[in-house]
Formats: structure tokens, sequence, C-alpha cells
């Protein structure tokens, strides 16, 4: 494991990457130059030392130079003690609709985009809870099982889109029955499930099902994205919208916050459902309801030490500066005398 303290430095990379574009700038405009004063071959001749190799490794050895300087700056950490730490927490798994009609834009930025913000807004709110998260559309498919790796959260969420699932539709059913495994503990006695969603449900089966998980001791909580006025569904091309869905009589498809269709899912599974317009009310509710949920303890594993590792990029650093310095731009006698690349014809 290893954490970076300082990545804001990364940014200095685009130093090494203008140092090349001048250095090729520069060595095309000694060439050109060149050639208005004399032939390349009589110039050859008169400064018989001068060596193009040189002068790229010369390049190279100072871009690596500064490229390890900036990876000092970062300052890598590498975790050397695994410790089990014992937490209390709820487990708590997202089910998040990636269908397209989760792209409709009448909730900014849209209803997907504001799905992932109330994710990661109540994720940063739990302490010591275990989080996974499912995505679904026509079919579910699990994107992260069970941990307290809150950053791994957050990154699975910011990958999700609406084209990761091949099928489209909405199908909370296999959404409910997909999270029912991801509860690896028995013992656990309050067992969350937070769906975010439009409430489009395309397979009518979701109250049967969310009847069966609450049997299993599962709470299930609904959030509603979206508007009950609806918006129409764009079709992008560079993020730019090109079109609206249309339906078989190429009339514009609009769809509408499902909020009935939550609302007794949620009822059913002996939870709330939640509007999720207003995004600090939708944290400070799931944080309340889960706050008064009694916590199992559980074990989990985390690096305690974390050891910094920037001397040694910067010891790599001036080693390659030093050998910049100690290289010359002109050819080395004794590689002059091997003639490796046939310089000397």
């Amino acid at each position: 494991m290893f954490q970076l303290e300082d990545d804001i430095w990364f940014w200095l990379l685009f130093v090494p990457l203008g140092m090349l574009l001048l250095f090729l700038w520069t060595q095309l405009w000694k060439k050109r130059t060149k050639r208005k004063f004399s032939d390349l071959k009589l110039l050859k001749r008169l400064s018989p030392d001068q060596s193009l190799f040189k002068s790229v490794l010369k390049f190279i050895t100072l871009s690596l130079g500064f490229i390890c300087l900036i990876i000092a700056l970062v300052n890598p950490k590498i975790g050397t003690s695994l410790q089990t730490v014992k937490r209390e927490g709820v487990d708590i798994v997202f089910a998040i609709d990636v269908s397209k009609s989760m792209l409709a834009e009448d909730i900014a930025p849209s209803r997907l985009e504001k799905a992932k913000q109330l994710t990661t807004q109540i994720i940063n709110n739990l302490v010591s809870d275990r989080v996974g998260i499912i995505a679904y559309a026509a079919k579910a498919v699990p994107q992260l099982p069970i941990t307290t790796d809150y950053s791994a959260a957050k990154m699975f969420l910011q990958n999700m889109n609406t084209d990761m699932l091949s099928s489209q539709g909405t199908a909370i059913d296999e959404a409910i029955q997909l999270s029912r495994s991801y509860y690896n503990d028995e013992e656990q006695t309050n067992r969350v499930l937070v769906i975010i969603s439009d409430g489009e449900d395309h397979n009518n089966l979701s109250l049967d099902v969310a009847e069966a998980a609450a049997k299993e001791g599962i709470k299930i909580f609904t959030i509603g994205v979206g508007t009950e006025k609806g918006g129409p569904i764009p079709i992008k091309r560079n993020g730019i919208v090109i079109s609206y869905k249309k339906d078989q009589n190429n009339a514009t498809v609009i769809t509408k916050l499902n909020k009935k269709t939550l609302s007794k899912i949620a009822s059913e599974a002996n939870g709330t459902y939640v509007d999720g317009k207003n995004t600090s009310d939708v944290v400070e509710t799931i944080g309340d309801i889960l706050n008064k949920m009694d916590k199992k303890e559980f074990e989990a594993k985390e690096f305690a030490e974390f050891k910094d590792q920037f001397q040694w990029f910067l010891g790599l650093g001036l080693f390659f500066l030093i050998l910049d310095v100690l290289f010359l731009e002109r050819k080395t006698a004794w590689l002059k005398r091997l003639n490796l690349f046939n310089e000397n014809l």
C-alpha cells in the first residue's frame, strides 16, 4: 500500500515535456541554419567532434533528473505496518441506477451525476461503517464488495456511467437480489441497502424481492433523483447534445421521477424514501438513520505506518543531474575509435 503526500507537484511533469519540445525545435533550427551557410558534409569535417548522440544523451539524463526530483516533491510513502483494528458500524450497500434515463438533466448536472454526488457525500460522513457498491440497469453487476476502503469506493463511483452495461432497462429487483449476497456477516443485525434511482422499474418484481430482503434483516432506503415533471434523455457526442431519445412514433421520450415506486419499495423493507434534490438534507437524513442503528463490531486490516520514500528519488535525481554535467556534447575519444555508429565513414 502506498500514499502520495502532495500529488499537486505532478503538474511539474509538463516541464520535461516543454524541454523535449524545445530540444527538438533547437535541433531543427540548428540544422536549418547550418544549411544556409555551408554543406552539411563540409561542416561535419570542420567539426568532427560534434555528436548528436551525446546531445540526446545529455537531454535524457537532464530530463530524468527533473522527473526524479518532481517525484521526490510528491513524496510517495509505502505502508510498512499492517495492523488489525476493531471497528463498530453498519454494512451499507449502495445500488446506483445507471440506465439511460439517468442521463436526464431535469436535476443538475444530471440524474447520474447527482446520484454519484449524493453517494460520495454520504460516504464522506461515514466513520467506521463498511460499504459496497452495485450498478444496475436491466441487470445488476457488483462494483465493489463490502469494504472499509472509502477511497476505493469513491474511485469506483467516479468511473460509473450509463455505458457500463450493454443491456438497457431498469430492474430494481435485480439490484435488491444481488445485494442479498453482499452481507457476509451473519451476525450483523443492521444491513442497509440504499437505492439511488429515478424510480423507473420495468420489471414490477421489486416489491416481492424487497419483502424477501426484509426477512433477512435488510432495510432498504430509496433516494429519488429527478423531478416529477421530468425531462428528455439527451444523446451526446463529445459532450455536446446532438438530439434526444425518441420512441417508436418519433416522439421525444420524457422520463419522470417515480416517487411512488421508490416509496413502496422502501416501505416493504422497513425503510424510508428520501428526496434527492438537496444534497445536505439527504446526507443529514441518512446520517441520522445510521446513527440510530445498532453497531456491529468487526475487524479490519489497515496500514498504520507509512515511511517516506522521497530520499531515493532525490538521490537518483541528483545523480542524473551530476551525470548531465559530466557528459560533454563532443564525441568521446575512445568511443570515437570504436566507431560503433559508423560515424567515421
